[in-house]
């Protein structure tokens, strides 16, 4: 990251993280010694808490404690819709089935899902992402969930936006064929992927979503990057 930034080039993280508020998420890379500003994360929360006061709406949180100060200011009360974001230990049976009875009695129910990753990679090993709960409800409530986080085209505009670079002149660097690749390539922007993270050597095969090219890590991505300025 620190050759991305000596090189002249803008750089921008984009994370479905919803386990943490960006300011604690730039503490924790900050920690790692990354030189990281929470101005350099697109993440989801905020663009929600952009889309819930644009149309009013009051949300019932299904997300991970670490994540409801980002919604501290966004009046919460008779909710008219539900946000989802990856709850961890509170994806409970009871969770679930607040959030579902809430959905199923309005009469037009509002799913809002802060992304749609299939699953994620800890140092224990894969977890459920909240894209299997999202559809979970989806499927319960016969409803469509609009998708604020990766691969969503407006996250990555946001993100662009945020650069102020056109589609064209952005590289995305990521381990998730769809979430990230996908994404990427459907707003109009290249994409790598690492064969690093939850990468899988299926994702080599994956029948919609080809990037542009594989790397083997970040830093030969950067190698590449670099040579071609």
């Amino acid at each position: 990251l620190r050759r991305i930034k000596a090189s002249g080039l803008k750089l921008q993280l984009c994370t479905n993280e919803t386990q943490a508020t960006r300011e604690n998420f730039v503490r924790k890379l900050r920690a790692m010694g990354f030189d990281i500003s929470v101005a350099e994360v697109t993440a989801p929360a905020p663009a929600a808490c952009h889309l819930l006061r644009e149309r009013g709406l009051r949300p019932h949180l299904l997300v991970h404690d670490g994540l409801i100060p980002e919604f501290a200011e966004i009046d919460k009360t008779n909710p008219n819709c539900v946000v989802l974001g990856d709850a961890a230990e509170n994806f409970t049976y009871a969770n679930l089935n607040e959030a579902f009875r809430l959905l199923i009695g309005m009469e037009k129910p509002v799913l809002i899902s802060l992304g749609k990753g299939r699953y994620y990679k800890e140092t224990d090993g894969l977890k459920l992402d909240v894209g299997a709960y999202m559809k979970a409800l989806e499927y319960a409530c016969d409803i469509q969930a609009e998708v604020v986080g990766k691969p969503a085209k407006r996250f990555f505009e946001s993100a662009l936006a945020e650069l102020g670079v056109p589609p064209e002149q952005a590289i995305m660097i990521g381990d998730d064929i769809v979430s990230d690749v996908g994404g990427a390539q459907q707003c109009g922007m290249r994409a790598l992927q690492v064969r690093t993270g939850k990468y899988r050597p299926s994702d080599e095969n994956h029948p919609e979503v080809k990037p542009d090219a594989y790397v083997n890590n970040l830093a030969e991505a950067v190698d590449i990057i670099l040579q071609q300025l």
